[in-house]
């Protein structure tokens, strides 16, 4: 499956085929943007991946774009979780459809977001490497090395930065990548056991180790594991009598692992660029911001980086907005990838102590979480990213820049599938009072409430809260639709 080879100059390149390129690259594709991804590595989606987990924000997400129900059912569920020590969570409180952790490997989600960005008609270019990048106040330009070693220039509007960890395009925009190792000589193998877990998700640490253990559904399991009493570069060799014995170590027990098709050793850094936009280039996923794996929020977080940005984009490439709207991308996201950053690192830490002091932290922090319902929805908030709003314009709604939760709607539909298409969504008391839409007909649909409410609320195609009004009229209605959903 290699896409429809596109003609003419793109609107926006996105470089990376992971899941978050492979969502933006969609994404606008069906909002009728012409949109070239840009990937180095051969058209093969790997069954190699290190994110398993999809939180319940990510499945809203998905839900939006039509993929979410799919997903659940090639996955496995787990409604509980498990942080350090005894510390287990239930996820059954959770204020959304998607009460639960799915478990799913990332080249899962991968194939089905490339089968949507293939239907939509995104312009592939694998085995395509970014040598050279300029930009200037119409455009950008890259010049990039192709299959046969032949270059090439292409242009664009814009750019996105979906390249992972060693981004290229970070480095040709003079973006730094501040932070440091966190984590040395993580060790990692897909392996058969002769005696599976009892627990969908294995993990443990005990003293110096970590193992995590995870299955691919297919026969194969995912081991992570870490000592930290043996710390060596990313280049030692490994082997699986190494991997069994720390497993050992954290587990008590090895399962009976045989078979590896694949070890690894690698490191676990902490990173974040200062700046997520420089003049027309964007950077999202990875390319962002890195961290840990604790509560597996890797993959998630680069999704909703590129369910935040893809709608704006749209709409300004579109002529619906002015380019000022593309500042709230950093505006929103960065302060996200930093709490991230501190919560994934707080976790590890925290699941490795080993000074007095820290374990009497985790024993405070775990009584706090465990008795105190408003610290646990707060910590699930997080995780789950269902618990983050967008800042909002002074004097505006309490609902502005909250999620939207998948209310049920008039006539039997939901919010999250009104969404789909990339839509903004208008749920108003009384949608008599604007018809279809009006001039916004193509990108808004008008929604009443299933319920007596009266608030009038206008969503972003990204699920969160744009405007919102108790009592409203037509005129400020019309005055919101002007601002939001634009031209």
């Amino acid at each position: 499956m290699n896409g429809t080879p596109g003609h003419g100059t793109p609107t926006v390149i996105v470089v990376g085929s992971g899941p978050t390129g492979l969502l933006l690259a969609g994404d606008l594709a069906v909002a009728g943007v012409p949109v070239t991804l840009v990937e180095r590595r051969p058209h093969r989606i790997s069954n190699l991946s290190r994110a398993f987990v999809l939180h319940a924000r990510t499945l809203e997400q998905l839900d939006a774009r039509g993929l979410a129900d799919g997903l659940e059912a090639a996955g496995q569920r787990l409604d509980k979780l498990r942080l350090f020590g005894d510390l287990t969570i239930g996820l059954d409180t959770l204020p959304s459809r998607f009460r639960h952790l799915l478990v799913l490997p990332q080249y899962e989600v991968e194939q089905a977001l490339e089968r949507r960005a293939v239907a939509a008609g995104v312009d592939f270019r694998y085995e395509t490497e970014v040598t050279v990048l300029s930009q200037d106040e119409n455009g950008v330009t890259v010049r990039v090395k192709g299959p046969g070693g032949g270059a090439e220039a292409l242009r664009a509007e814009y750019l996105v930065g979906a390249d992972g960890m060693r981004s290229a395009v970070r480095d040709a925009i003079g973006l730094p990548f501040p932070g440091r190792s966190v984590i040395r000589s993580v060790v990692l193998a897909d392996v058969r056991l002769a005696e599976p877990p009892e627990t969908l998700l294995t993990v443990h640490a005990v003293g110096d180790a970590f193992a995590f253990i995870a299955p691919f559904g297919d026969g194969y399991h995912r081991v992570i594991a870490w000592n930290r009493a043996h710390d060596v570069a990313d280049s030692e060799p490994l082997d699986l009598d190494e991997i069994k014995e720390v497993t050992r170590l954290a587990l008590g027990r090895d399962f009976g692992m045989h078979d590896a098709r694949w070890m690894s050793r690698f490191h676990s850094d902490e990173r974040q660029a200062p700046a997520y936009r420089v003049g027309r280039v964007f950077l999202a996923g990875d390319a962002a911001h890195v961290h840990t794996p604790a509560g597996g929020q890797g993959m998630n977080t680069g999704l909703q980086d590129a369910a935040n940005l893809s709608w704006k984009l749209a709409q300004v490439a579109g002529g619906h907005a002015g380019p000022a709207l593309l500042d709230t991308y950093q505006a929103e996201r960065h302060p996200v990838g930093r709490a991230v950053l501190r919560s994934s690192g707080g976790i590890v830490r925290l699941a490795m102590a080993k000074r007095p002091w820290e374990l009497a932290l985790r024993t405070a922090l775990t009584t706090v979480l465990d008795h105190v319902g408003p610290a646990r929805r707060r910590m699930l908030g997080q995780l789950t990213g269902i618990g983050y709003k967008y800042a909002a314009p002074r004097g505006s709604h309490p609902l502005t820049g909250t999620r939207a939760p998948d209310v049920s709607l008039a006539g039997g539909g939901r919010l999250y599938e009104s969404l789909r298409g990339g839509r903004f969504v208008l749920i108003t008391p009384e949608p008599e009072a604007y018809g279809d839409g009006g001039a916004h007909k193509d990108r808004l649909a008008v929604e009443r409430w299933a319920t007596s409410r009266r608030t009038t609320v206008l969503v972003r195609p990204d699920g969160y809260v744009g405007w919102a009004a108790d009592g409203a009229d037509a005129r400020a209605v019309g005055a919101a639709l002007a601002a939001q959903v634009g031209r």
